[in-house]
């Protein structure tokens, strides 16, 4: 069984290192690239301003972050929920960055480099023209956004699961989200047993395609592989 969690954050700015701090952490967990139905969402009071660049971005204001919990408050449920699950996120750096500058002042273990899976970096190898955003890639893999009006971290989760399992060349339909709104997604889609066909498919080989394909092997000579697996009718 593979457990994942496919996360997104939103803060006060760009950089933690200068005092930003994270505002918003949504998850999703999948199991073998299929949604669980399990999700952690949590809203942070960051103790400081929110830069006005972001506010336009997630709409995310002091105001509205004055009474929710602190990250300190939230961190071992949050780390609970994530377990030793790889974690998928598009830009990981700047994520795991603030996730990280976050743990720190809380003493706590950062989250390995050697767990994180970067969608933007496996979005590059696949069309490096671009473009890679996560709009441009649900767009590509058809995938709805239309309830994306703002950056949101459990919305983007959401959606950013779609474009994982995309990415990584398996079937849009095992993960169910192709074509479906962010709040179908969140139920857990069963997967179907193959049914097997009523009647066998007719062959698209003729009997003349045969035939010249006989002949063909005729000139391989005694030794040819085929031959062990084809009776060559004697002239």
């Amino acid at each position: 069984m593979l457990r994942e969690i496919v996360l997104d954050t939103e803060t006060t700015g760009l950089d933690a290192l200068r005092g930003d701090r994270l505002i918003e952490v949504g998850c999703v967990e999948i199991v073998n690239r299929i949604p669980t139905g399990r999700e952690f969402h949590r809203y942070i009071n960051p103790e400081r301003d929110v830069h006005p660049e972001a506010v336009a971005v997630h709409g995310l204001t002091r105001e509205f972050l004055r009474d929710k919990p602190l990250f300190a408050e939230i961190a071992d449920e949050l780390l609970d929920f994530i377990g030793d699950a790889p974690l998928v996120a598009h830009n990981a750096n700047f994520d795991v960055g603030f996730l990280n500058a976050e743990l720190d002042r809380l003493a706590k273990p950062p989250l390995r480099a050697d767990r994180i899976v970067d969608t933007l970096m496996l979005a590059r190898r696949r069309n490096p023209a671009g473009p890679n955003s996560l709009d441009a890639l649900c767009k590509r893999f058809g995938i709805d956004n239309s309830e994306r009006t703002k950056h949101g971290a459990l919305v983007d989760s959401l959606l950013l699961a779609g474009v994982y399992v995309e990415l990584l060349g398996e079937r849009q339909a095992t993960l169910g989200l192709g074509g479906q709104t962010v709040a179908e997604t969140r139920a857990r889609l069963q997967t179907r047993a193959a049914k097997p066909r009523p009647t066998p498919l007719a062959s698209r080989l003729s009997e003349q395609a045969q035939a010249a394909h006989r002949e063909f092997v005729k000139t391989l000579g005694p030794d040819a592989l085929w031959l062990r697996h084809l009776t060559i009718p004697q002239a």
